[in-house]
């Protein structure tokens, strides 16, 4: 009997629509707006406050969550899409936390995802009344709790260490850090455009976004492990160039994938040496890839519990 592989992190990305009947009521109640009605003028006044449209936390609902499961040894194990193809947000939200305790409670990894992803989902699951004592665990030590923003295991958001919690603003983002190392970044499709495209009825085109930022994720949080001394540089590379196998021997099921490789751009280092298991045409190489498991295994930040 097939032993299933232990699932030690969860990256997630979630992409979000304006609840317009919420904003009608809450923001707009004297103008009987209709939904629609209501978050265009929220839009337009975000616009012309900020430059930019997009909503709170507060209005919205997830559309879209990706989630990557990463072993103890940090290799890729699968990505997929919560509900799809219907994407409803309660199905959404109830997947995500159900899939989180399914998996023993591991460790969350995000990007951002302290200030906007995790608060979409926590609020979702209040407004459909989905318990979480275990993840909204109050009545332990502080330094217990799995919501406090220095806890170790339960959830790393990814610019919260960049940005040293904080301290200083990461311009540029995720979509920086995968240029750094060579990955796609953002290509053609950002989150100001979710809404238009939702609207459009282009749903399944926000998923595959989704995957396309999870997939970026995973590779800047294998390049911290790195920065952690958690993986050599030599064991992260293997990794990537098994990860690229995956994704071609999956891209002709899931579309997303053929365009996140079509936008695949190799990192070298700087002696200019061809990286661990590719080839100078930027091909993977056939050559077998020693075991990173002893490493990763003794090295790894453990699970959460």
């Amino acid at each position: 009997m097939a032993t299933t592989p232990k699932v030690s992190y969860l990256i997630f990305d979630v992409e979000t629509v304006g609840d317009g009947e919420l904003i009608s009521k809450v923001k707009y109640a004297p103008l009987k707006l209709t939904p629609a009605e209501a978050l265009r003028k929220y839009r337009d006044e975000l616009l012309e406050q900020t430059g930019r449209d997009v909503l709170p936390f507060t209005f919205v609902l997830p559309v879209s969550v990706a989630v990557a499961k990463v072993g103890p040894d940090f290799e890729l194990q699968d990505v997929a899409v919560l509900d799809d193809p219907q994407y409803r947000p309660h199905v959404i939200t109830q997947g995500f936390w159900q899939g989180w305790r399914h998996y023993g409670r591991p460790t969350l990894i995000t990007f951002n995802g302290r200030g906007y992803d995790l608060p979409v989902l926590e609020l979702a699951a209040y407004r459909y009344g989905i318990s979480l004592p275990d993840w909204f665990n109050t009545s332990a030590p502080s330094y217990e709790q799995l919501r406090n923003r220095y806890h170790k295991t339960a959830h790393l958001d990814l610019m919260d260490l960049f940005s040293n919690f904080g301290a200083t603003r990461m311009n540029g983002g995720l979509n920086l850090l995968a240029n750094l190392i060579g990955k796609p970044g953002k290509t053609g499709v950002d989150g100001s455009q979710v809404q238009d495209l939702y609207d459009a009825g282009k749903v399944k085109e926000i998923n595959d976004y989704c995957r396309g930022d999870v997939l970026d994720t995973y590779f800047v949080f294998l390049r911290t492990r790195v920065l952690l001394g958690q993986l050599t540089l030599e064991n992260e590379q293997l990794l990537v160039d098994r990860t690229r196998v995956w994704l071609e021997e999956r891209k002709d099921q899931v579309p997303a994938f053929a365009h996140y490789l079509s936008q695949w751009g190799d990192w070298t280092p700087p002696n200019g040496e061809n990286p661990i298991g590719t080839n100078p045409n930027g091909t993977s190489s056939n050559t077998a890839a020693p075991d990173i498991a002893d490493q990763s295994a003794a090295e790894s930040v453990p699970p959460g519990t």
